[in-house]
């Protein structure tokens, strides 16, 4: 046994404890770092099998942008726990069904071909980490599918800012453009009205009416 497979093993190894304690972690922040930790075991895989780029964009992207967001969010959120964990008995049969049945699916296909040799590697597998042979790969053979996901990532931005932006009847609603295009005398009027001079006796006689039943 070489260093690179002791090295996968070892990863390997990481990757499933971390997986299992995202599931199992009783804390949302827990389980988050957690996560963190399983992707990091997954990018040095990635490394073994010589992708660099993916593993540096697996890294990047999911560590370095969406998990700290993720973070961030059940951080600042205030998660009642007690109230989550009410229905998991209630889940925990279709739960156990859909996990088994998965279970299943993986152990048939691992039996499958458990002692049955695989195909030859083509020759390009060993530039699979190239970011070049990727780009190349990317906008020649798999262009559609590439444009079509852009244009899925464009459709979810402008999505989450029409959310953003919509207007609700339980917050107060503040107009940045009118705020900017008002005018100097749209912000103070000023009337000038007649001094009024009130005799005190007429005050406290109004004053006592009032009071009166």
């Amino acid at each position: 046994m070489d260093f690179i497979t002791v090295l996968f093993y070892v990863f390997s190894t990481i990757m499933v404890v971390a997986a299992a304690r995202v599931i199992t972690a009783r804390n949302p922040v827990t389980a988050a770092l957690f996560l963190v930790l399983a992707f990091f075991q997954a990018g040095g895989i990635w490394m073994l099998l010589k992708a660099e780029f993916l593993a540096i964009v697996l890294v990047l992207v999911y560590v370095g942008a969406v998990m700290v967001l993720f973070l961030f969010v059940v951080m600042m959120i205030d998660i009642d726990n007690t109230k989550l964990r009410e229905g998991f008995w209630n889940y925990l049969p279709i739960g156990s069904i859909i996990g088994g049945i998965i279970v299943l699916e993986m152990a048939s296909v691992l039996w499958r071909t458990w002692g049955v040799a695989g195909p030859q590697a083509p020759a390009a597998a060993g530039t699979i980490g190239n970011t070049k042979e990727l780009g190349k790969l990317i906008y020649t053979q798999y262009i559609y599918a590439f444009e079509i996901a852009a244009v899925i990532l464009l459709v979810a931005i402008i999505a989450a800012v029409a959310l953003t932006l919509r207007k609700r009847k339980d917050i107060k609603y503040f107009d940045p453009g009118e705020a900017v295009r008002v005018k100097r005398n749209d912000r103070l009027k000023i009337v000038k009205m007649d001094a009024v001079k009130t005799d005190a006796k007429l005050l406290a006689e109004a004053a006592a009416t009032k009071e009166a039943p």
